[in-house]
């Protein structure tokens, strides 16, 4: 049985830092992409960040560029999304996932070639 257990969320002040792990079982994670996806209150769900299969690639959205970066140890079976420079607007339930039918990340992942989503970690940045 796939499980993907997201952690590492938690409250920070605006500027602070974070580091999300997402421990993968029941699968080989280099043979997959895998995406971060975030969402907020009343908003959907958007993607946030991609590592290709084979770690070939990665890709960000605009928002999170320069700020957020996307890493995996496959041995570990574990992805990680290390967030810097947090702002209120981060504020979200973050979720990992793994695209069953593409390897290479696209520029803006589509939610339903993901699969096997986690229960979520809640980031929460202060003002």
């Amino acid at each position: 049985q796939v499980q993907f257990v997201e952690s590492g969320g938690g409250l920070v002040q605006t500027g602070g830092s974070l580091r999300l792990s997402c421990i993968a079982s029941g699968l080989t994670l280099r043979d997959y992409a895998i995406s971060w996806f975030r969402q907020a209150p009343g908003k959907e769900r958007e993607a946030v960040s991609c590592s290709s299969a084979s770690e070939s690639s990665t890709t960000y959205a605009d928002f999170v560029k320069g700020r957020f970066t996307i890493s995996r140890d496959n041995a570990k079976s574990t992805v990680y999304l290390w967030m810097n420079n947090l702002k209120p607007e981060d504020t979200a339930v973050y979720y990992c996932a793994a695209n069953l039918m593409r390897r290479r990340c696209l520029e803006s992942p589509i939610k339903h070639e993901y699969s096997y989503w986690g229960q979520g970690t809640q980031v929460t940045v202060s003002s």
